[in-house]
């Protein structure tokens, strides 16, 4: 879809290329504050150690405390998501922190036009665009959006002000781009802790399964040579036994053909 269509009244959205913006350029609107900008780094950094599902939480929090914005948020593309439920707010921060959760569609979408552009912009959100979702919001009257990427994962990071035309600078934007680094590498760790912690989970059930194939087995040799004895003497009930101990036996075998992985090999 063409970008005249995103930035025209038809949608409430306003999405410029914030690198060819030029009254964006010229705003020098902030002091930074060096100890703030650190002390926020620690913080992520200590995050990414101590507590990786957290991270991009974090990551939100820092921009709105970084940037001095009124909220911040996080969205990733929704793996094998529709039209109408596409991008998917999984971090939230300030006055938007309700929207944590939230789905959006893929169009109209400040969202989609800069992972299309891949480039930083700049946007404002009007009373059209929350009326076309029958949304009640803030209106986005200054704001930065970045996107980023982990392999096909794709998403943007965003600061927004609710009420300031001019809320944001250069500063505001390179502090941005550090944060969109920080989304990818922090999205990265959570995919990666979730798919050792399911590898963990997927060992510990064939641990268990084959723990409980050895407890079974040895009542069902038991039982297996009383139905031997049985037959010699009553054979319709050996007959009707041997149906489901023929089962329960392949069942045993299955559970005991399981992958049993121990803890000094499942690394």
């Amino acid at each position: 879809m063409s970008n005249s269509l995103l930035n025209s009244t038809d949608t409430g959205l306003e999405v410029l290329n914030l690198r060819d913006n030029a009254t964006f350029a010229d705003r020098r609107l902030h002091t930074r504050d060096v100890a703030l900008q650190a002390e926020g780094m620690q913080r992520l950094a200590r995050a990414f150690v101590e507590r990786p599902d957290t991270i991009l939480q974090e990551l939100v929090s820092a921009a709105v405390e970084l940037c001095g914005a009124d909220s911040a948020g996080i969205s990733i593309e929704k793996e094998g998501g529709s039209d109408t439920e596409f991008y998917h707010w999984v971090a939230t921060a300030g006055q938007y922190s309700g929207f944590l959760n939230a789905v959006l569609p893929r169009y109209p979408s400040a969202c989609g036009l800069c992972l299309e552009r891949g480039q930083a912009q700049h946007f404002r959100v009007g009373q059209r665009f929350f009326d076309i979702l029958g949304v009640n919001a803030p209106l986005v009257t200054d704001g930065i959006l970045l996107p980023w990427q982990v392999d096909e994962t794709r998403g943007t990071i965003f600061v927004m002000a609710h009420g300031r035309n001019e809320a944001f600078d250069g500063e505001d934007a390179r502090m941005m781009q550090l944060l969109a680094d920080f989304a990818a590498m922090g999205f990265r760790q959570q995919r990666q802790q979730k798919e050792l912690m399911e590898k963990e989970r997927a060992a510990a059930a064939a641990a268990m399964a084959n723990e409980l194939a050895h407890k079974i087995n040895n009542p069902l040799q038991a039982l297996t040579n009383q139905l031997y004895l049985a037959s010699e003497s009553d054979s319709k009930l050996a007959e009707e036994m041997s149906g489901d101990m023929s089962k329960l036996s392949a069942l045993v075998k299955e559970l005991l053909a399981l992958p049993f992985v121990t803890k000094s090999t499942k690394m």
